[in-house]
């Protein structure tokens, strides 16, 4: 089995003893390879060394065994080099600081607490994915400066260093056994120029003002395998900010790439071509694209901090970061590389990753693979690396030039010339404009890289603006947009490094104005255009609400971030919506449904998020509800709709409605306050019972109370359109029980025409339209017209016919009523069409950036004569009541 490996051959002649590791049925534990070093501290120095040695002999034996019979999978043969290197670093921190304690004490911080060493392991040992003949790369830090407590006082700073000296020697030295673990220290801060061991705060602070890109990439799998839990959470405070960042980093793209073209150039000037780890297609390929790709996200995305290669490619695809098959076919090559690896290292117990020349070599190592022949080996091994480079590229290729430099020149007759050439319209004035960029202050301030990057984008979105219906305000609208992002350098990189997206965002600026201003306020959506499978797929509301939360635990202890996690993650989804809108696969009314079910999940997290907050000495879920009414009752919000909301609770401890107004409180903060990620949404909360002058929540008898015995009919109407979006589903059973109750009174259908009419009277007067137009909401034959007749025959008509209680919406209500028999078919039909064509009708006026939905009266004319001559045979018969004391909200 292990014919192959002269290293094997070399152990077993010297040992024979170790001869039943080759047939061991099991892997070697943690546990095992503990119990084998237990009592070490007893040992001499000699002793020690030899102890660690023998262990690693034994553990290699098995390990080598296991994987070549194809009893171990990957993951076993480096989780139990991981471990022994694990256990063989504690053991030997642990009988070098006894040593060093019994000189001179043990190390105190300012405060007298105890301080102990940090042994880091970066690179494979940190991901758990060591190979057999692996170094090992450490970083040593402690916490605080201080000095020991024994008679012979040393600083901190040199009783850690002297331990790590010890631990060096311990793991490395070469002995007759060979040794345990090459130590490799390159990496601490510094580099070999720099002091052995680091306190967190000379660590934090090289970071912070020394720390180089590479360094980040180095960082990302590092693991403290000494020191405790609780010393490992303050380190990873100090590392991750300067690993991830907390915006999009496109910008590491680019220099990734810059250190892969200096790994390239130093394997050709070291004709490394035949090296299955730095050659083309080789191991560090595959942990580049990985790597690169968590840098980008892992700040927003604390899911993607992943050390381990393999569960990072799984989670990349799980989010649609990378290509499913991109990552089948990455983690395929990097399992059969790894693989490769270690039958390479087999032969000698040596790190090496060169291919072999020798024909004997290249036999065992073919064999070892589970081939019968050098030639079938190499050719599996070049499609594997072939698969690697074509990924690789795909993810770190440079945009093409598109040849639309022409677009970007000083010469302004010569641009403008060019823009006529592809079909501006206003040619001079585009020119115009763009000259105006090229000499604005911003322009001539941005850093270098902004600055080759906007050269780069300005010419690339006036090519692509021209393919719009108009180009010169598409063009308008793309500049404004990359002029607001030009000083956020990841911004300008994300459109640099993704010249598709830049065309589609030029597509949606140019279908919408709104839609221009929306990702200019809120840059951190071009992240969105990216990729078309997850832009314009339908949206999976149970995976939204589980990554909402998931992502809000993340950041736990962090309120302002968990506040811009509720924004983003809504805005995103919003993003996606008005894309398809402008695609044109969604109906108003579809998209209405759509955007009500997002913000009732988003209420439902910020509701969670709010209650962890102020809930104190309260355990369970909170026994409040929020009720929504208008837009979001009714399942039609648009894009910038307000919410109006109500709370209620219903909790009979006595502190119930402190915290319950702290909770309403809180919770309202939430969602309106304004964060750098912006407002997440403006609420009403004036149909509260006693309107503004009332208290903040009710609970649930109250409001049934209020409703029973002093609401306006105003609000009976507002009830039509009322339900539960969020919180205890119990209270929004009682809630909808006393909605269906109120709705069900029996009225006098002439006093209540005459509160409705009242009320609509008030309202032509509160929006009064000088312009001549035709106000499709407000006018007379409008929308307010359609809602208010539904609602006068749900209060007239529902005692006899309960299915008009349904918060079924306007059209569907319109078409009950006209069954029923309440309202002519016919006019019931023409008013259903014409509340489609007005929403329809406001809905493009409003993603063109219109202040008001009016148009001339003779487009509509149609559809508002319909609706009046409806109103006329629903509430004609019918006079205004006098003025109400109260008037709506």
């Amino acid at each position: 089995m292990l014919e192959p490996s002269r290293y094997a051959r070399h152990v077993l002649e010297a040992q024979p003893a170790l001869a039943p590791e080759l047939a061991a049925p099991q892997p070697f534990t943690r546990a095992q390879m503990d119990a084998a070093l237990g009592g070490a501290q007893e040992d001499d120095e000699p002793a020690l060394k030899r102890r660690l040695r023998r262990l690693r002999q034994r553990v290699l034996l098995r390990v080598m065994a296991r994987d070549l019979s194809g009893a171990a999978e990957l993951a076993e043969v480096c989780g139990a080099m991981s471990d022994l290197a694990e256990a063989s670093i504690a053991a030997a921190l642990d009988w070098a600081e006894a040593g060093q304690a019994a000189q001179c004490g043990r190390p105190r911080g300012a405060g007298g607490a105890p301080q102990p060493l940090l042994v880091v392991g970066m690179g494979k040992l940190g991901g758990r994915e060591l190979n057999v003949s692996s170094d090992v790369d450490l970083v040593f830090v402690y916490p605080e400066e201080g000095d020991t407590d024994g008679a012979q006082r040393l600083s901190n700073h040199e009783y850690f260093a002297r331990v790590g000296r010890k631990l060096i020697a311990l793991l490395g030295d070469i002995t007759e056994d060979g040794f345990a673990f090459r130590v490799d220290m390159r990496l601490r801060p510094y580099g070999e120029s720099g002091p052995l061991v680091a306190s967190f705060e000379a660590l934090e602070n090289y970071l912070v003002s020394q720390g180089r890109e590479w360094e980040r990439y180095a960082w990302i799998k590092a693991r403290a395998l000494t020191g405790g839990s609780a010393r490992e959470r303050e380190l990873e405070a100090i590392v991750r900010p300067f690993v991830y960042r907390k915006y999009l980093d496109y910008g590491t793209l680019a220099a990734m790439r810059r250190l892969h073209a200096e790994v390239r150039r130093e394997v050709e000037r070291r004709e490394l071509a035949e090296h299955v780890k730095l050659g083309p297609g080789g191991i560090r390929e595959i942990e580049f694209v990985v790597q690169a790709l968590q840098l980008v996200r892992g700040g927003r995305d604390p899911e993607l901090a992943l050390r381990p290669t393999l569960e990072a490619l799984a989670r990349l695809a799980a989010r649609r970061l990378l290509p499913e098959a991109a990552a089948r076919e990455l983690t395929e090559a990097y399992v059969f590389l790894r693989r490769v690896e270690h039958r390479l290292q087999y032969l000698d117990d040596r790190q090496t990753h060169t291919l072999p020349s020798d024909a004997d070599d290249r036999a065992r190592v073919a064999a070892m693979c589970g081939f019968g022949a050098w030639d079938a080996f190499a050719a599996a091994l070049e499609t594997q690396r072939a698969r690697v480079t074509r990924h690789f590229q795909a993810v770190f290729a440079e945009a093409q030039d598109n040849g639309a430099g022409e677009l970007w020149q000083d010469d302004r007759e010569a641009l403008a010339h060019a823009l006529a050439a592809r079909g501006y319209r206003d040619p001079a004035g585009s020119a115009a404009r763009l000259a105006a960029v090229r000499a604005s202050q911003r322009y001539q301030n941005l850093p270098k890289d902004s600055r080759r990057r906007f050269d780069a984008l300005a010419p690339a979105l006036a090519a692509a603006a021209a393919a719009s219906a108009d180009p010169d305000a598409t063009l308008e609208r793309g500049l404004a947009l990359i002029e607001a992002i030009a000083r956020r350098a990841s911004y300008l990189a994300l459109l640099a490094e993704h010249p598709e997206a830049l065309e589609r965002v030029a597509r949606i600026v140019a279908a919408s104005s709104w839609a221009a201003e929306f990702v200019t306020r809120h840059p951190l959506l071009l992240d969105e255009l990216l990729d078309d499978r997850v832009l314009y797929a339908p949206p999976d509301w149970a995976a939204f609400a589980r990554t909402l939360r998931a992502l809000i635990a993340a950041h736990e202890g962090d309120p302002e971030r968990q506040m811009d996690v509720l924004r983003e993650q809504h805005q995103a989804q919003v993003f996606r919506l008005l894309a398809q809108d402008l695609a044109g696969l969604l109906t108003v009314e579809r998209l209405a449904d759509h955007l009500s079910a997002l913000a009732d999940l988003t209420l439902e997290a910020a509701l969670e998020l709010a209650w962890r907050q102020v809930r104190r000495q309260r355990e369970g879920a909170p026994r409040f509800a929020v009720v929504a009414y208008g837009k979001l009752g009714g399942k039609e919000l648009g894009y910038a709709s307000d919410l109006d909301l109500i709370f209620l609770y219903d909790d009979p401890d006595e502190r119930a409605a402190e915290a319950y107004a702290r909770l309403a409180q809180k919770l309202n903060l939430l969602l309106t306050t304004r964060t750098a990620a912006g407002v997440l949404f403006a609420t009403d909360l004036r149909l509260r019972p006693s309107g503004a002058s009332g208290l903040l929540v009710s609970t649930v008898a109250g409001f049934e109370q209020y409703q029973e015995q002093q609401a306006w009919v105003w609000e009976h109407q507002a009830l039509s359109r009322a339900r539960l979006c969020a919180g205890d589903a119990a209270i929004g059973a009682a809630f909808e029980a006393i909605r269906e109750r109120i709705l069900r009174r029996r009225r006098d259908a002439a006093e209540l025409a005459r509160e409705v009419l009242a009320m609509r009277a008030r309202m032509h007067t509160a929006h009064p339209n000088p312009s001549g137009l035709f106000d499709l909401k407000h006018d007379a034959g409008g929308m307010i017209d359609i809602e208010f007749m539904v609602q006068f025959v749900v209060l007239a008509h529902a005692h006899e016919h309960p299915r008009l209680v349904g918060n079924l919406g306007n059209i569907a209500l319109l078409g009950i009523a006209s069954e029923l028999g309440l309202i002519p078919a016919g006019l019931a039909e023409a008013c259903r069409e014409a509340y489609r064509e007005f929403r329809r009708v406001q809905h493009a006026l409003r993603l063109n950036g219109a202040a008001y939905a009016r148009v001339p009266s003779e487009q509509l004319a149609a559809h508002s004569g319909a609706v009046k001559e409806l109103w006329q045979a629903v509430l004609g018969g019918f006079t205004a009541a006098p003025a109400s004391r109260r008037p709506a909200p």
